[in-house]
């Protein structure tokens, strides 16, 4: 069996989805399926290239800049349609929301394929730029007309399907499959650290929050609430634009000597973060955190968690109030102050809560049940004839 993923970009450039999306093509091909992969470069580099990784074909299209988060790569429909040529894919894994995915629409050859649509998330409509919400009165025609051409529709939680606008007519092909992660990679002396970026202010709660520093993330409310909680410190990790304003409300709520603002970190230094916290913190405001993969990688570091409980997004999914995390309002920081306290006050209730967020992950969010369902999707999608086709071309 073969299946070209077309995704949006590709480690190392930064992003949940984008690692979850690496991980997934590996975690395929080590169960046999040939994987290719086509994303584009990173904005910041933005030259194409061509490797192999963990037996996956990538291929990485030129990319120009983004325009309203659309990566501009005139070459993508050109690699796409080269790589279904030569790579004769069975199937096509399509990552959205993705522009260039579009293009699938208007290639024959695409179109005489399967298609599995992973719906990451809905294009936000809440969202902080109006040239966002008017040019998707453009972009919506090109959205349902995917989804009504794809054979099964994959999403990560039945919240966030069940809230979704643009999914309403297709709830009938969309299938649940969470987002899951492997192992940690051990690690030796993983809770020492020499690196200055992996640095704990203050002398209290280890408090660690990462992701992208977007207004939707509400750090800005994380910063008001720790304002209220003398009894931590945050070390923030991640980058975006909105870093400086949140440096210079730290230093309008006095509290920088209890703040690290750690930027970007490779994957080693992320693991020693995780391995040294004590509690975990996604205070998320609005729907555009669709699931929250940070999560998922706190619960496997055996770290208890407070998160907000967003109307419609999957986080109210994959942390259990009161078993393994702790829900708040959006945008509420007196109330993420209380739960942060409480958890600062009590290291039997964390100790508690950090080890079912671990038995969870075991049970609902691993790299390999994902897989195996995903890869049953596969099959599902691939007459009999097609399967023992796609078994003499297996490499």
């Amino acid at each position: 069996m073969r299946v070209l993923h077309v995704g949006k970009f590709f480690p190392p450039h930064a992003g949940g989805i984008e690692r979850f999306s690496a991980d997934l093509c590996a975690a395929l091909a080590a169960r046999g399926v040939g994987v290719a992969m086509l994303a584009h470069a990173s904005p910041a580099d933005g030259k194409a290239r061509h490797f192999r990784e963990n037996d996956v074909d990538v291929h990485l299209a030129a990319c120009h800049r983004q325009w309203l988060y659309a990566p501009v790569s005139p070459s993508f429909p050109f690699l796409l349609a080269r790589l279904i040529r030569e790579f004769r894919p069975d199937l096509l894994h399509l990552h959205v929301p993705n522009t260039s995915a579009f293009w699938a629409l208007l290639s024959p050859a695409a179109r005489r394929l399967p298609w599995l649509v992973q719906w990451q998330a809905d294009v936000p409509l809440d969202i902080r730029r109006p040239g966002v919400r008017a040019a998707y009165s453009l972009y919506r025609p090109f959205e349902q007309a995917l989804l009504r051409r794809a054979s099964t529709i994959v999403t990560a939680s039945a919240l966030y399907r069940d809230s979704s606008a643009a999914l309403a007519a297709w709830r009938d092909k969309t299938q649940v499959v969470p987002l899951g992660l492997g192992p940690a990679e051990k690690m030796e002396n993983a809770t020492k650290s020499t690196s200055a970026n992996i640095r704990w202010p203050g002398t209290g709660l280890r408090l660690l929050a990462v992701g992208r520093l977007s207004y939707y993330k509400g750090f800005d409310v994380l910063l008001r609430a720790l304002a209220q909680t003398p009894e931590a410190g945050l070390l923030l990790i991640g980058s975006g634009e909105c870093d400086a304003g949140l440096r210079a409300l730290a230093r309008e709520l006095r509290i920088e000597d209890r703040v690290h603002f750690a930027g970007h970190v490779d994957d080693a230094e992320l693991a020693r973060a995780y391995a040294q916290a004590q509690l975990f913190c996604l205070p998320s405001i609005e729907r555009t955190e669709a699931f929250g993969v940070v999560l998922i990688e706190a619960m496997r570091a055996r770290l208890p968690v407070v998160a907000t409980a967003i109307a419609g997004s999957g986080v109210g999914y994959v942390v259990a109030d009161g078993v393994n995390g702790t829900l708040v309002a959006p945008g509420d920081a007196a109330a993420l102050a209380a739960a942060i306290r409480r958890f600062a006050a009590d290291a039997a209730l964390r100790e508690r809560y950090g080890a079912a967020g671990q038995a969870r992950w075991l049970a609902e969010f691993t790299l390999d049940r994902c897989a195996e369902r995903m890869l049953e999707l596969y099959r599902a999608l691939l007459p009999a004839d097609a399967h023992r086709a796609a078994a003499a071309r297996a490499p």
